[in-house]
């Protein structure tokens, strides 16, 4: 595979960017988590519980800081840059609980999933409090474009999560339904997250469509890298969390490019695992077999790579600055997990 993200000699550059992204934005995200946390109560006891115990059980935030940056990126910030973050991040943890939910999880983040401790009824009305929450923050800052994109973000990020559950161990899904739906799944959110932090910058339209660009391919490239990463990673290297998405029966790229190649009872394999909530170790093992054997893994990455390379791209219509070098890093950095 040729790749300049693929060498381990990257890997101090990738950690680079991202501690240079949470370095720049360390001041502006005291204020996110403190508006978070506070806007994450509640006198129903049980909403700040589930809320608190999915937000703090970790994560990067990387949504709220990609906000924060490319706000950084312009000298005219409106300050509402801090209400945009907060607010992607709580879409983002409420598909979290809702993903749940659907995908029948057990775990979150090394935890068990909210809906364990809580159940599935508390976990999706919650997420849908986050939701509400996020509405208002961005109303409060009487910029109605700015809410018109997150707002907009909202419903394709759920029309791709239906999308994706009615292509549940559909064997005929194409690499074109795949694109679909992490685009509406993953990519949506962190291209409204660039953008409205351009808005909120003050940025031209130009810029932010620049931004715009650099957050959905971004997007792309983090979706495919975490579909590779549930088969092991670059190497297929076995983990505890690998195979949630196989048991799940969700048609990832990995899959789908082996099914493109495989024999006839290769492909009875992979379908009769698809969705078997119940498939052991040696299951797993046999169909990621089957992955490897026709490079699927390499190719994913290669996919992943592009989408990276794009993103860089798409920062070189704005002027040279620091900032622009940590989010060309970011693009690495997202990559490079996969290896």
């Amino acid at each position: 595979m040729s790749s300049n993200l693929s060498s381990a000699s990257h890997a101090t550059i990738d950690q680079s960017g991202m501690d240079a992204l949470i370095k720049a934005t360390a001041t502006d995200m005291e204020a996110v988590n403190a508006l978070i946390l506070s806007r994450a109560e509640s006198h129903v006891e049980m909403v700040p519980q589930i809320a608190r115990y999915l937000i703090e059980a970790g994560g990067k935030r990387l949504r709220p800081m990609l906000t924060l940056i490319s706000a950084r990126m312009f000298s005219d910030e409106t300050g509402h840059q801090i209400n945009y973050a907060a607010a992607v991040e709580f879409m983002h943890n409420a598909t979290l609980l809702h993903d749940d939910v659907v995908d029948e999880s057990e775990m979150r983040r090394g935890k068990p999933a909210a809906r364990k401790i809580w159940g599935n009824q508390a976990s999706v009305l919650v997420g849908d409090f986050l939701l509400g929450q996020a509405f208002m923050m961005m109303v409060e800052t009487g910029d109605l474009p700015a809410l018109r994109t997150l707002s907009s973000a909202a419903a394709i990020i759920a029309e791709g999560e239906v999308f994706q559950l009615s292509k549940a161990t559909d064997l005929s899904t194409s690499d074109k339904d795949y694109l679909q739906i992490i685009n509406a799944k993953t990519a949506t959110l962190f291209e409204a997250a660039t953008k409205v932090g351009a808005m909120a910058g003050q940025a031209s339209s130009a810029q932010q469509q620049a931004l715009a660009t650099y957050g959905r391919e971004l997007g792309l490239a983090f979706q495919i890298v975490d579909d590779v990463l549930d088969y092991g990673g670059a190497n297929g290297a076995l983990g505890k969390n690998t195979g949630d998405d196989l048991r799940e029966g969700k048609m990832t790229l990995p899959i789908i490019l082996a099914l493109a190649k495989a024999d006839k009872n290769e492909t009875a394999l992979i379908k009769s695992a698809l969705g078997d909530t119940k498939a052991d170790q040696k299951t797993f093992n046999d169909v990621l077999n089957v992955i490897t054997k026709y490079d699927a893994l390499e190719i994913s990455i290669e996919r992943a790579l592009k989408y990276a390379q794009n993103a860089r791209d798409a920062l070189t219509e704005l002027p040279p600055s620091k900032t622009r070098t940590i989010l060309a890093d970011i693009a690495d950095y997202c990559v490079a997990r996969v290896s």
